[in-house]
């Protein structure tokens, strides 16, 4: 198996040039995060990744982690690598310095977090579900909640869980049964199962905080009558110091495909008599607070679509670079390395573009984010929030989708080898195939984006968005070269099939609700698809720009271009199939499905 690399080079060229860094600096709060200080936070998340998560990767996931009488004890070296990680600083990255955090953009955050999941998807996961729930703690919870469990939870000494799903209730949360019954105290006793617990327990910190979500008596039914809870694994003495074991346990632990250093929990709360829990926020509020842990957690997992493209991609690269197989097509020399051939290259390619793609197209999201909290004129804050919502479930679904694809691409590229566990492609795979299910799976995000977010505004929000995309390809359109025409007339007709699929999706959502669900996965794809193209044609632009003005390096700017164009003639090309899927494809899929099943 190949070490890994972050990928320095081509993440600052996407904060810089596509998201703008320079631009979110300059927000209320953000003035610390200069050239130089991000430039330096990569550096050295990219030396942590590289030299302390990624070596444990391939042993987590052969010991996994273990269960026995209630206690999750970790794979070799993840406690301590954990500790340096708290050591470090790392947890409380884009934290509130309020409470011990360096407040750093979500652009910095969302680079950093990539390299995290690239090098230890399973260890990263314990990180991702704190800063979840410091985050739903930050925006709801009261100050004594903040006072009490914030700061270790942001130092890291606390991790954090979701407790959403139970055996009867996977992504239908009104069917939650868990129970909170008033104590006349202000605590609440908390009965109740909740499974695919993330973390739930473990032996890397003293404390776990869990957020639950249960139902008090007198809540009414479905999801109006969901509250949220903070209960931790032990209890939180006035002075911050540590009380008794709480009611709250892990029962088991799942076997699962990937993630095996990842324990994945069945968590009972109140099986000895309850389990003590605060009310976060208002009574029956709970799923919304919750979901500002879950749109966290879906851009988060996202990224991990990109990460895990990126680690197949760099052992796949390596792996063709090394291997002796066959002769040269054109000259008949050989054996040569795999890398000479033709179809080898095709699949690199396909791994390398995409990549790319995903990666700008999610850190422009989290530069969304960041005006949209900060920036000091309301109007550009709605218009970033937009955006941001629209975008969650493409970033979340597309690149997990393509994540899969990517990893399949790699085990493909090592031929038979791939199929076996010791070269360490085929973990890739297993890990990544989880990522189009949490958090909502690529159905739901498909739902949403159509839903929510296209039918209910009658497509406002994406037609805009879609007018911007215009505006580049009309830049595109003055440049000169094939390269350049090339990728204009390819976006071109991306931009006319996500176009005429949308206006399908905005006026026949109330009409055929059935038959536009059918194309709601493949309307995901269409934009994720044209929204990398998007980026991936302003990576061109600006890369010409930089070669134009004799700047930097010459190599790395040309190497832009051509996968742009790569991306353009073999990934955009796609485009107008799939929007034909989307407004020709319903009825027919229905009546085979009335037919047939």
């Amino acid at each position: 198996m190949s070490g890994y690399q972050a990928p320095l080079r081509d993440a600052q060229f996407v904060l810089r040039e596509l998201a703008g860094i320079g631009q979110v600096a300059k927000l209320p709060g953000f003035e610390e995060a200069t050239a130089d200080v991000v430039d330096a936070i990569l550096e050295e998340a990219g030396k942590f990744a590289g030299g302390v998560l990624a070596p444990l990767n391939a042993s987590g996931d052969q010991t996994g982690a273990v269960w026995k009488d209630g206690a999750v004890t970790m794979p070799p070296g993840f406690k301590e690598a954990y500790g340096q990680f708290v050591e470090n600083g790392w947890n409380g990255i884009g934290c509130d310095p309020e409470y011990g955090g360096q407040g750093m953009p979500k652009l910095v955050v969302a680079a950093v977090q990539e390299m995290w999941k690239a090098s230890n998807m399973a260890f990263s996961l314990c990180p991702l579900l704190t800063t979840g729930a410091i985050e739903a703690i930050t925006l709801t919870g009261s100050p004594a909640q903040k006072e009490k469990f914030l700061p270790k939870m942001i130092q890291g000494t606390w991790t954090g869980t979701m407790n959403l799903t139970e055996p009867q209730a996977g992504s239908d949360l009104a069917l939650v049964r868990s129970r909170a019954v008033p104590q006349g105290d202000g605590t609440y006793k908390i009965f109740g199962q909740k499974i695919f617990i993330t973390y739930g327990e473990h032996d890397m910190t003293e404390n776990v905080i869990h957020l639950v979500l249960a139902r008090t008596p007198d809540a009414p039914e479905g999801v109006k009558g969901i509250s949220l809870f903070v209960v931790p694994k032990f209890m939180v003495n006035d002075d911050g110091s540590l009380g008794a074991r709480n009611d709250a346990h892990c029962v088991s632990i799942e076997h699962k495909l990937g993630i095996h250093a990842s324990p994945t929990c069945v968590m009972a709360f109140g099986d000895h008599g309850g389990a003590t829990g605060y009310l976060v926020g208002k009574e029956n509020e709970g799923l919304k607070y919750m979901f500002v842990m879950m749109n966290a957690a879906r851009f988060a997992v996202g990224l991990e679509g990109v990460a895990i493209a990126e680690r197949a991609y760099q052992q796949a690269l390596a792996y063709a670079r090394e291997r002796i197989q066959g002769r040269d097509l054109a000259d008949g020399s050989g054996p040569v390395p795999i890398i000479r051939h033709p179809d080898i290259r095709r699949m690199l390619m396909l791994m390398k573009s995409q990549t790319e793609a995903m990666r700008a197209l999610a850190y422009v999201v989290a530069a969304a984010h960041d005006a949209a909290v900060r920036h000091p004129d309301a109007e550009e804050r709605k218009r970033n929030q937009a955006f941001v919502d629209l975008m969650i479930p493409v970033v979340k679904g597309w690149s997990t989708e393509t994540g899969i694809e990517i990893a399949t691409l790699g085990i493909q590229i090592h031929g038979g080898m791939g199929f076996i566990e010791e070269t360490g492609a085929a973990q890739h795979l297993r890990d990544a195939r989880i990522t189009t299910i949490y958090e909502g799976t690529t159905g739901i995000q498909a739902i949403d984006l159509i839903g929510r977010k296209i039918a209910r505004e009658g497509g406002a929000t994406i037609k805009a968005v879609l007018g911007v995309m215009r505006e580049t390809n009309a830049h595109l359109s003055r440049q000169s070269g094939d390269d350049f025409a090339a990728i204009s007339t390819a976006f071109a007709h991306g931009l006319q099939a996500v176009s005429e699929a949308a206006e399908h999706v905005a006026t026949q959502f109330g009409k055929d609700i059935k038959g536009v669900h059918v194309g709601a996965v493949p309307f995901l794809k269409l934009f994720g698809i044209v929204a990398g193209g998007w980026q991936m044609a302003r990576a061109a632009l600006a890369a010409q720009k930089k070669l134009a003005a004799g700047e930097g390096d010459a190599g790395f700017y040309k190497a832009k271009i051509t996968t742009a164009r790569f991306y353009a003639d073999h990934v955009l090309s796609q485009a107008p199939g799939l929007s034909y899927a989307v407004i020709k494809g319903g009825p027919g899929a229905l009546e085979l499905a009335e037919d047939q099943f």
